[in-house]
């Protein structure tokens, strides 16, 4: 019998998986038994390929998705856990991961998280000490033989291998271009990190849906196997996404005036939202996905009737479906030009609006006299081999404390960073990383490796600010350098330098920079570039 991961890449099978969102308490409580019951009628139903169970969904406090997961499992259906980073640090991701492997899991959906809503007494604080990207490194260092040091010797050996599929989440169902592009390229370094498969993020629109197997297949990304998310709606549901509730996930105005028109019929719908979802599989299967992922499902008859419904439509059927869902909002970007006989994207021709803009690369807010200072200094300052980088190495090499070296250096590093990036002295800089913007005061979730899915039109989910990767894309779009964006990744932060000189660890090779320094890296294939042929 083929496990998930023979499926992937062994067969041209559509697979099926369904996602099942844990609940709060025991699985003594009512909640609990009523999705356990529902899961052995998942384990006897031969038309699912897997079951993916969630990790502290949306962020709230829910009973660890293993605890779901052993039954299904073990009951001889394929099981793909969540592991989130929103409330682990790399530590526990490690340990979680370690005893996951020991109970047969090897499935795992590597994601940063939506930051924390709830907890006991109060909101709980996040953690995000490594984001989707640090994590799909961790488990890829695990799957090699993870080297780890012997006691405090300097000696160190290799653990057993692991045997982890590690997948990750990717959208392109945003307002901006500097909201979409970061994206697309977050996803080729998680594929770059390890990520063997990959969820698309929840969406209505086929031509977006089209735009991501198209971006892919002309990035040379075609190999990784792409999985179609399907969420059926229900009218409270669309309003939740609507007004932007759950990170990332939108309903446009029109979709939502649709779901409020079938929420009135006499069965609210449900007939209506079940064939939505149907044709949505019939779309996905027909643009090359290698499966759907089924989301809001939550009893064996529904499950049945979506495939069922999907399995009597004709071969050419989806293409009148496709031109039916798309539920986009004014002005959303595309990256890719429509085609004008199918309403899909044109695989071959970049939208002509992005290259104007390009072409345009108009002068932003976000070009100020800080960023502009501030790439002057670190060229000045911190350019390997030139001569005051040299200095500031000796320096720092003769201070009584190397670690933070000269006093009066150490004095004008941190007065001057507190007051032009609210610096947090967390020692192991991403400054120059993110067009001289700072993750630690400036994001909530502290990615260092690329925006997080959900941003809100631009704005941070947390917090009412633009998200910096946004920004940091539109800085370096004025300079032509948006191809560079992600070029330094992965970084995953030294917590050991807290406190202590960003300067002097950079100078002497203790930060992520000064580790990478002299690291072989391939120059990023221009995003036009990859396009040229077709423009």
């Amino acid at each position: 019998m083929l496990n998930f991961q023979n499926k992937l890449f062994e067969t041209n099978d559509f697979l099926i998986g369904i996602e099942l969102v844990s609940t709060r308490g025991s699985m003594s409580d009512a909640s609990a038994i009523k999705i356990r019951n529902f899961s052995n009628e998942l384990v006897a139903c031969e038309q699912l390929d897997w079951v993916s169970i969630t990790d502290n969904a949306g962020g709230y406090p829910m009973l660890a998705p293993t605890a779901l997961g052993k039954q299904i499992l073990y009951g001889g259906k394929d099981v793909v856990i969540h592991l989130s980073c929103k409330d682990f640090n790399r530590n526990a991701l490690e340990s979680a991961a370690w005893l996951l492997a020991s109970e047969g899991f090897n499935n795992l959906l590597a994601v940063s998280g939506d930051a924390p809503i709830a907890g006991s007494e109060g909101l709980a604080k996040a953690v995000f000490d490594i984001d989707s990207i640090g994590l799909l490194t961790l488990l890829g260092n695990m799957n090699k033989g993870l080297a780890v040091q012997m006691g405090h010797s300097k000696r160190s050996h290799r653990l057993n291998k692991t045997n982890f599929l590690a997948g990750a989440v990717t959208t392109n169902f945003k307002l901006y271009e500097n909201e979409v592009i970061p994206q697309y390229l977050k996803l080729e370094k998680k594929i770059e990190c390890g990520a063997r498969f990959i969820i698309n993020q929840i969406g209505y629109d086929s031509r977006k849906n089209h735009e991501l197997i198209a971006y892919m297949r002309r990035r040379n990304l075609g190999q990784v196997p792409l999985i179609g998310n399907t969420y059926v709606l229900n009218p409270g549901v669309a309003r939740l996404f609507h007004e932007k509730k759950i990170p990332g996930v939108v309903v446009s105005d029109t979709l939502m005036e649709v779901c409020q028109k079938q929420g009135r019929s006499p069965d609210k719908g449900k007939s209506y939202f079940l064939e939505l979802a149907a044709k949505q599989l019939a779309i996905y299967r027909a643009l090359g996905y290698r499966g759907a992922y089924l989301g809001g499902l939550h009893n064996m008859k529904d499950l049945m009737k979506v495939i069922a419904i999907e399995k009597s439509f004709s071969p050419g059927d989806w293409k009148q479906f496709a031109a039916e869902i798309r539920y986009s909002r004014p002005y959303e970007f595309f990256l890719l030009q429509e085609d004008p006989e199918t309403g899909l994207a044109n695989p071959d021709k970049l939208h002509p609006a992005y290259l104007s803009s390009l072409q345009k690369r108009v002068k932003s807010r976000n070009i100020s006299f800080n960023y502009r200072l501030s790439k002057w200094t670190h060229g000045l300052l911190f350019t390997p081999g030139k001569g005051l980088a040299r200095k500031g190495e000796k320096l720092c090499a003769k201070a009584s404390d190397p670690s933070q070296g000269p006093k009066w250096l150490r004095l004008l590093e941190h007065t001057g960073k507190a007051a032009m990036f609210q610096c947090k002295d967390c020692g192991d800089c991403s400054l120059p990383d993110i067009a001289y913007l700072c993750p630690e005061s400036q994001c909530a979730k502290n990615q260092r490796n690329g925006p997080c899915g959900g941003t809100r039109d631009g704005k941070c989910e947390v917090e009412d600010y633009q998200c910096i990767w946004s920004r940091a894309y539109d800085r370096l779009k004025y300079e032509g350098q948006t191809d560079r964006l992600l070029e330094h990744s992965p970084v995953i932060q030294d917590q050991g330098l807290r406190g202590t000189s960003s300067w002097a660890n950079n100078w002497l090779g203790r930060d992520h920079q000064g580790k990478k320094r002299n690291a072989d890296k391939k120059p990023p294939v221009p995003l036009v570039e990859s396009f040229s042929d077709g423009n």
